[in-house]
């Protein structure tokens, strides 16, 4: 018997095919605050639960997941992951929020000792202070039928928002 590396018992040459190299999904979800705000909380609870959802079957389909968490904790890093506001969730380098619509945060104002405003997500003619699974679902799968793997922000030159200054403002005087 040939040896074929425990590839396979068969002593064809021909019988052994390496695996395809698997396909990446790159998750990012940047925040503010994880200790305190409930926004960032139930993001991370809800992003948890559908990344758990779909990774077996992406998995089958060829698909490896990475995700990335991010504290952004000051200037520097809103600008080096062009932030726009808190929490973001995106999926290949695209924000899975149409659109970006904030309300105020008590929480994270308590943070800095100003007012905030955090993101509110819309979905299916619906807001909510986190993404619903199902959102972050379907934005998973819709980056998977996707054509298209450009980073939607490219060109666009990045100016971080008043509101995130003045957050990091107010944490550096605590």
């Amino acid at each position: 018997m040939s040896n074929h590396s425990g590839c396979c018992p068969c002593e064809s040459s021909g019988c052994c095919t390496p695996e395809p190299e698997r396909k990446k999904i790159t998750i990012d979800f940047l925040y503010l605050d994880l200790t305190v705000c409930e926004r960032c909380q139930g993001t991370e609870t809800n992003l948890d639960q559908a990344v758990n959802e779909v990774s077996k079957v992406l998995r089958a389909a060829g698909y490896e997941i990475q995700v990335t968490k991010v504290n952004i904790t000051s200037e520097e890093l809103a600008n080096k992951y062009q932030f726009i506001s808190s929490p973001t969730i995106r999926i290949n380098g695209r924000d899975i929020a149409l659109n970006v619509k904030e309300s105020g945060c008590k929480e994270c104002g308590d943070l800095c000792g100003d007012s905030v405003d955090c993101r509110v997500w819309e979905y299916e003619g619906k807001e909510y202070n986190e993404p619903p699974a199902a959102m972050i679902i379907n934005a998973i799968m819709k980056e998977v039928y996707s054509k298209t793997n450009a980073n939607a922000s490219e060109g666009v030159e990045y100016v971080i928002p008043e509101n995130l200054k003045s957050f990091f403002r107010g944490l550096k005087k605590e």
